[in-house]
């Protein structure tokens, strides 16, 4: 049986890695849903400090020692992130200016990426050489994908099949990778505001909790990821 053919009998037995796909999907919607109202909730609650996170951001780096990343604005909503190219970490329309403890738990948790690059955390070094790889790969896939099950139909030949699915194993494998990025961002965000006493007691546990579920996300992408290399390489294998 050819990679075509067995492309509709495969679909159409909706087999256990498609389902897994479809499951993780829908974990995935719930985990974004609550990251949204605990960010919400949080986004409304002030701290003791006043501080906005435009301050917070600025003051971490400086308690860390680092003098040349500088705190910009971006535009959007939970589109914070630390860019190691420029040496920037970008505070979006409700962090930037938002004394709030979602605002204090966000910023730092991207100078918790600052932190990282400047002493060198090698997981940062990994993610970081990934990207263009990446880049290119969840470009193009699909289309070697589809390249490849079009080619396989002709001369019933999986190289170009297979090539796709490399290309999607770069991208689950920087998935994977973005995992300790992250929580260790986070882990070093949160002792610094406590240590720092920053936030109270219960605004700590909020902090705790907003930064929390927006670690989960990052898992339920890098299941996605591994669930969806999974699919693929079963979809070769049939015959």
């Amino acid at each position: 049986m050819t990679l075509l053919t067995a492309s509709s009998s495969y679909f159409y037995s909706m087999g256990p890695e498609f389902l897994l796909i479809i499951a993780i999907g829908i974990v995935g919607f719930i985990v974004q849903s609550r990251l949204q109202s605990v960010f919400n909730k949080y986004s409304k609650v002030p701290f003791a400090g006043g501080l906005t996170g435009r301050e917070v951001a600025e003051k971490m780096l400086r308690d860390n020692g680092i003098t040349d990343v500088r705190v910009t604005h971006v535009s959007g909503e939970l589109t914070d992130h630390f860019n190691p190219a420029n040496k920037t970490v970008n505070l979006s329309d409700s962090v930037y200016e938002s004394n709030s403890v979602a605002a204090a738990a966000v910023a730092a948790h991207e100078c918790g990426h600052a932190v990282q690059h400047a002493v060198g955390y090698a997981p940062l070094k990994w993610r970081s050489a990934l990207v263009p790889v990446t880049s290119f790969s969840s470009k193009f896939a699909i289309l070697f994908i589809i390249g490849g099950i079009v080619l396989a139909g002709v001369t019933n030949n999986l190289v170009l099949f297979w090539i796709g699915i490399g290309m999607i194993a770069m991208s689950a494998l920087f998935s994977i990778v973005t995992l300790p990025v992250e929580y260790n961002a986070s882990h070093r965000a949160l002792a610094w505001l406590e240590n720092e006493q920053i936030l109270n007691s219960q605004q700590q546990a909020q902090a705790k909790e907003a930064l929390t579920w927006a670690a989960r996300t990052y898992l339920v992408a890098a299941l996605s990821a591994i669930a969806t290399l999974i699919y693929y390489i079963g979809f070769a294998r049939r015959d």
